[in-house]
């Protein structure tokens, strides 16, 4: 596994892990095969100037959200040196935003831990923008920030740390539609969706049986993990009033008169 160095760009331009990390949802396709029918690379097999390109072929324009200067030169070198335009740069939400809504870019590139919450940045832009995709950055493979990610609407979770010159391919796929993950975080998704489908069966309460809508499982889950309505509501990004909603339809399905009564009644269940 080679470590590649491309200057003093930031911690993007280190390569700490295969380049294979993100095959799994960037398959080969029929056509990526030379004369004599071997796959090629598909760096090799697209241009730089067809990579950085839109259907209309036009630049496709990017905006980095980054807390590290190093790390948003690194981004834009590994882009620009492919066909891509960097139409704003930001080191934290507030600009963020009123950047995207401004330069309207073809994808938005923030990271988690910027300045001011990287996901509810996301979520202000997908709900604004809902044709640009919103790709995360993140120095780690943390489960809560990763699903937190999905649920604001983006369509890719980056961990720095990976080949710079498989950036351009990786973003070019994920604006036809296609998301970018990394095999190392699949497993949480999976689980996250077993778990949702799981629940999905009826509750036996005594004698009564009750269903419970996904998001009132989702709010139920950050109960037991003792959350507060605030958190709650910053994290699935609603409001304060819908998580009180949610916590009183859960509370009479149930049957109990409290929280506590609630999260104990899940423990034995």
């Amino acid at each position: 596994m080679a470590i590649q160095y491309l200057g003093r760009v930031g911690p993007l331009m280190r390569v700490c892990v295969p380049s294979s990390e993100y095959d799994l949802f960037f398959p080969e396709e029929e056509n990526d095969t030379d004369r004599e029918g071997r796959p090629r690379e598909r760096e090799e097999a697209m241009s730089s100037r067809r990579v950085g390109e839109g259907s209309d072929g036009e630049p496709t324009r990017v905006l980095v959200a980054d807390r590290h200067p190093s790390t948003r030169l690194g981004i834009k070198v590994a882009l620009e040196r492919h066909g891509f335009v960097i139409c704003a740069e930001a080191a934290n939400t507030v600009d963020a935003v009123q950047l995207a809504l401004r330069e309207r870019p073809d994808l938005c590139l923030i990271d988690v831990l910027i300045s001011g919450n990287g996901i509810a940045a996301a979520k202000e832009v997908t709900s604004s923008l809902p044709d640009t995709p919103v790709v995360m950055l993140a120095t780690s493979g943390d489960r809560g920030h990763f699903l937190d990610s999905l649920r604001a609407g983006a369509a890719g979770y980056l961990i720095k740390e990976f080949d710079p010159e498989r950036l351009p391919v990786v973003l070019k796929r994920v604006l036809v539609g296609e998301a970018a993950i990394p095999r190392s975080l699949v497993s949480h998704l999976v689980a996250e969706v077993r778990g949702q489908a799981a629940r999905r069966e009826i509750i036996s309460i005594g004698h009564r049986q009750a269903r419970l809508t996904a998001r009132e499982w989702e709010v139920l889950d950050l109960l037991q993990q003792g959350l507060s309505t605030a958190q709650i509501s910053e994290r699935l990004f609603i409001s304060r009033a819908t998580v009180r909603s949610h916590v009183a339809t859960t509370l009479h399905k149930l049957g109990v008169k409290n929280r506590e009564s609630a999260i104990g009644m899940m423990k034995n269940r």
